[in-house]
């Protein structure tokens, strides 16, 4: 069934045979226990639910859960075939839309987001994460440079939360 047709992304979900549900939805966020835990949920009553569901599942991700989610994408500012080698094709697609704004900056930010990217992995220990949508390349700078201010427990609060909303946009995309 496809996306325009099943009208809203529950019924999408719904239809899908599991395994290609599993794939829709590691394409919304690519930690395994996630998908197990959103597969065991289904069928979704309504997107509402979903959302719901999504949110209750992450809060139960532990740290390895969180940093597998995270290498499905590629660092801001990189082509998304640089994202890990697990990462979906839709996923892929959808990182490039979502960091549209931040490929087109000029060659000076560009810069500047390669080498702070560069010492945000080196401090923490995984990659800038922070939903991009809709952000300039100067909006992802700024809130690079504060976030490499913080302790590393913070900082994976704050990159698990972003993770989260990248998940839940890309949640409303199935729909499309």
């Amino acid at each position: 069934m496809s996306a325009t047709a099943a009208g809203a992304p529950h019924a999408v979900l719904n239809a899908l045979a599991p395994e290609a549900a599993g794939q829709a939805l590691e394409s919304c966020c690519g930690a395994r226990r996630w998908v197990a835990g959103m597969l065991a949920q289904r069928p979704f009553a309504s997107s509402a639910a979903l959302y719901s569901a999504a949110a209750q599942v992450w809060q139960t991700m532990e740290r390895a859960d969180i940093l597998e989610a995270f290498a499905h994408h590629p660092r801001i500012g990189e082509s998304a075939a640089r994202a890990g080698a697990a990462a979906t094709a839709t996923g892929r697609a959808w990182s490039t839309e979502e960091q549209a704004r931040a490929a087109a900056a000029p060659q000076d930010q560009a810069a500047e987001l390669r080498a702070l990217n560069q010492e945000y992995a080196a401090r923490f220990g995984f990659i800038f994460i922070i939903c991009a949508t809709g952000k300039s390349a100067g909006e992802i700078l700024a809130a690079l440079r504060a976030r490499l201010a913080h302790d590393p427990e913070m900082e994976l609060s704050i990159a698990a939360a972003e993770q989260a909303q990248i998940t839940r946009l890309r949640l409303e995309k199935l729909a499309r």
